[in-house]
């Protein structure tokens, strides 16, 4: 190797170091979060270093300039990713303004020792996106010797889990709600509305996360006064409204519910349970017609991710007991 060629290698080395160090100090690891990085650098090869932290501002100050869908896919379209990174575009990520700020610092900071590829800083950022939509998805263990409602629990701890690590994304309500829609599918077949986790209700046209007959089902994780309120809401247009949330969600639920005057005409459910329980009904008089029913299950689940998520690490694997996965 020519001594040219081993200092271009060490200061590539060198720079990706550096770009692993601030994106592990700034948890630049959802999709949202890399959004940001790939805008600025954009921002970057167009406005030339140093670049002013106060020019990617929006006028109002509330976003940094640039951060949106259409922007992100098209970076992406150059390194030949059509695959859409975030709806939003990251727009919504916590601390965007900071984040954008100190990136700026950092590439300013690259700059002044010296002339540094771009194009390689894009191109660190391109990898931490495929490598985003090639993570592990979740695993749900079926074990004969435990209840189907732990193999749930356990299968919710991993999505808490990465929900810490992931600051600011919603892993336990988006796992929770299409798991609940691949089970309504299931029961009542294809007619079943699925939506991003990310959508809200928009008034009586959508009464609910699922709307079936006059039922009105919402998946809440940490239900509160103003799930209550769409359940009056609900009562009052003729509709059955059901809950279905966690199990310390369930106690909340019923106390909000009494207070409400209520709690007789809400039904409220643990997710756990009330999966399970659909296994157990279905095909619950052998093992292998439980393990069967759980991966039609989610088959169902997996294809709703595919269809209305973006993020494919949102799926969920079938491994049995003793297995890797």
């Amino acid at each position: 190797m020519s001594a040219p060629s081993a200092i271009e290698d060490a200061k590539a080395l060198d720079l990706e170091a550096a770009l692993t160090h601030f994106a592990e100090a700034h948890g630049v690891r959802s999709k949202g979060a890399l959004c940001l990085p790939l805008v600025v650098t954009d921002h970057a090869r167009v406005m030339g270093l140093p670049l002013d932290p106060n020019r990617l501002r929006t006028d109002k100050e509330g976003q940094v300039l640039g951060l949106g869908k259409g922007k992100v896919q098209q970076i992406l379209a150059r390194h030949g990713i059509d695959r859409v990174l975030a709806e939003e575009g990251g727009r919504t990520s916590r601390g965007s303004l900071g984040k954008m700020s100190a990136y700026v610092a950092f590439l300013n900071a690259r700059s002044a020792e010296g002339a540094f590829d771009l194009d390689a800083v894009e191109k660190f950022w391109i990898a931490r996106v495929r490598e985003f939509f090639a993570a592990k998805p979740f695993v749900l263990r079926i074990d004969p010797t435990l209840s189907l409602r732990s193999a749930f629990r356990h299968l919710f701890a991993q999505a808490e889990a990465r929900q810490k690590e992931m600051q600011g994304t919603m892993v336990v309500g988006t796992i929770m709600q299409h798991l609940v829609g691949a089970k309504l599918e299931g029961v009542f077949g294809a007619t079943i509305g699925h939506h991003s986790a990310s959508t809200k209700d928009e008034g009586q046209a959508r009464p609910g996360d699922f709307n079936i007959g006059d039922l009105a089902i919402h998946v809440s994780t940490a239900p509160g006064e103003a799930l209550i309120r769409k359940c009056q809401a609900n009562l009052a247009s003729g509709q059955r409204p059901v809950i279905v949330t966690t199990a310390r969600g369930v106690t909340v639920a019923a106390g909000l519910a009494e207070n409400a005057g209520i709690a007789e005409r809400l039904d409220v459910f643990d997710v756990e349970q009330w999966l399970a329980a659909e296994i157990l009904d279905r095909a619950g008089d052998s093992i292998v017609g439980r393990n069967q029913a759980v991966v039609q299950l989610l088959d169902r689940y997996n294809a709703i991710i595919g269809k209305v998520e973006t993020d494919p690490s949102l799926r969920i694997e079938v491994a049995a007991a003793g297995r890797g996965g």
